[in-house]
């Protein structure tokens, strides 16, 4: 039996979708569409799955809280990391991702030149988690992208791996911003740069 169309809501399906959902859906045809098995990818194809749904979802939220558009709000964070999407690598992901959006919103004939500035400005500048930015776009793709990977195990310890003191101080205070403009408990390991996670417990293994 074929299931029966729902004129309501799409799921996705067809063409009859919003802006923003074809840009998920293109975001998500990417991923599968690229090339790059997970050996040679900076992630795996689930992460970037997973991570691009989940930050577009916060950014819905982030927006509605700050009052801000939730649709180019959830466009820039489901397109953020469009680079890595695209090529597998993470080197300068957000320098190199700029272009690759303002493309493929350029081709969909949907986005005004001022709505395509306002998406590839963020999505450029939105590694620099150190930095606060006066626009409210790219804070809130910051702050969506540290609070979803802030929720995998062991990336506490993964940021103290890979960033100085400094930076992590930085990096874990939006985290803990983010969690308590979303009422979310407060978390502990959020306070600490040193290993708190398995990452200890690595470099303790190889040290002998």
């Amino acid at each position: 039996m074929s299931y029966i169309y729902n004129p309501i809501y799409t799921h996705f399906k067809g063409d009859k979708i919003s802006r923003c959902e074809f840009i998920e859906r293109k975001v998500v045809e990417t991923i599968l569409k690229s090339k790059p098995p997970d050996e040679e990818r900076s992630w795996s194809k689930t992460f970037e799955l997973k991570h691009s749904s989940a930050v577009a979802q916060v950014g819905r939220i982030l927006a509605q809280k700050r009052g801000l558009d939730p649709e180019l709000g959830a466009i820039i964070c489901a397109m953020h990391d469009i680079y890595v999407f695209t090529t597998g690598r993470v080197t300068d992901h957000a320098h190199k991702g700029a272009p690759i959006a303002k493309r493929i919103l350029r081709q969909t004939k949907k986005f005004t030149p001022r709505e395509i500035t306002l998406i590839t400005t963020a999505i450029y500048n939105h590694s620099d988690k150190h930095e606060v930015s006066k626009n409210p776009y790219v804070e809130l793709v910051k702050d969506a992208d540290v609070l979803d990977c802030g929720l995998y195990e062991g990336v506490h310890d993964a940021y103290v791996y890979e960033k100085s003191q400094e930076n992590c101080k930085r990096y874990f205070g939006r985290i803990k911003k983010v969690r308590k403009e979303l009422g979310l408990p407060r978390d502990p390991k959020w306070d600490n740069v040193d290993y708190v996670e398995q990452g200890k417990v690595y470099f303790e293994k190889n040290r002998k």
